[in-house]
């Protein structure tokens, strides 16, 4: 059984920056494609960005894209998320996601991933 915890959100002012955390346990995710998803209040989870299991590829959505950094520490268990230059437009809560495929290329979709964390609120004032 995995499980997954984030940490790290909070209030912070358009233009500053917060590092998400996503510990997880259980069984070990070193093999597996890694995730962070955001859903806004009636939005749907909408993808921010993935990085594979050895972190030789990651990808952003292109509204992400030169402000967030994703990485992973395998022998920490932890990937993070850390997110410069905030935008109101980015309060959400952000949920980490793991893929169950080993090795595999990170899928872009939620629905591909399997674990799922609890979320955490991130708040950007203006």
């Amino acid at each position: 059984q995995v499980q997954l915890v984030e940490s790290g959100g909070g209030l912070v002012q358009a233009g500053g920056s917060l590092r998400l955390s996503c510990a997880a346990s259980g069984r070990t995710l070193v093999a597996n494609a890694m995730a962070w998803f955001r859903q806004a209040p009636g939005k749907e989870r909408d993808f921010v960005a993935a990085i594979s299991w050895n972190s030789a590829q990651t990808y952003y959505a292109d509204s992400v894209k030169g402000r967030f950094t994703i990485s992973r520490d395998n022998a920490k268990s932890t990937m993070y998320l850390q997110m410069n230059s905030l935008k109101p437009e980015d309060t959400a809560v952000f949920y980490c996601a793991a893929d169950t495929t080993l090795f595999g290329v990170p899928p872009l979709g939620p629905a591909e991933y399997e674990h799922w964390g609890q979320g955490t609120q991130v708040t950007v004032s203006s």
